[in-house]
């Protein structure tokens, strides 16, 4: 298992955070959907029978994302691995409250009669696929499994659209701030991991070897 988050981590949840406040601005306070995401929910619509479309929002269900945090956890528990358990239980802890409570009365988009943007769904769904990422390894592994998440949020985003439940720009906000809040939470927990080490253990006294 390693952890250790991408050099420019920070960087890129820097950006995520602002692709969530940029695309959602123009969106602010609006009842119906623009131009581009009427095309798109059009499309997917005729493209996609409710079967499919049920089966694609599957990964962002409550049972599904609770057991997917609960594996995580357990593997790294099972390792004593505690930094990696702590951020398992703290982005979807961060990602999903402050989404819910902040940031959508704040944008106070809405589709129907409820709050729309981020999407909510999405944000669970990114925030297991991320903390996934970075618990693989980096190099082609991490990249695989990036790129079947990024597949796995962009058929959850075609069903969420073509059921009705949003829009694709609040899909992409809803996995730009999922993002954002687990790979900062990454790269605060390694810095401060790394300060500790480089500052040891206070108190701690190097022994002589034995027979020395």
């Amino acid at each position: 298992m390693n952890t250790v988050p991408p050099r420019h981590a920070p960087l890129l949840a820097a950006a995520c955070a602002v692709v969530t406040l940029v695309l959602g601005l123009p969106f602010a306070g609006e009842r119906s959907a623009g131009a581009f995401d009427a095309a798109i929910e059009k499309g997917v619509e005729s493209a996609f029978g409710d079967g499919l479309l049920t089966a694609f929002v599957l990964p962002t269900e409550f049972p599904v994302v609770l057991g997917a945090l609960a594996v995580l956890v357990a593997v790294a528990g099972g390792r004593r691995r505690w930094d990696l358990v702590a951020l398992v239980v703290a982005a979807p802890t961060v990602a999903i409250p402050v989404n819910t409570w902040v940031l959508k009365p704040a944008f106070g988009r809405h589709y129907d009669d409820h709050l729309a943007y981020p999407s909510g769904h999405t944000v669970s769904l990114v925030t297991v696929l991320t903390l996934l990422a970075l618990f693989t390894a980096p190099g082609a592994r991490r990249l695989a499994t990036v790129v079947v998440g990024a597949m796995l949020t962009a058929l959850a985003g075609i069903g969420m659209v073509g059921l009705n439940y949003h829009y694709l720009t609040d899909v992409v906000g809803g996995a730009a701030f999922a993002a954002a809040v687990t790979l900062g939470l990454a790269s605060a927990g390694a810095a401060s991991a790394g300060h500790r080490r480089s500052r040891g253990v206070p108190g701690e006294r190097r022994e002589p070897a034995d027979g020395a």
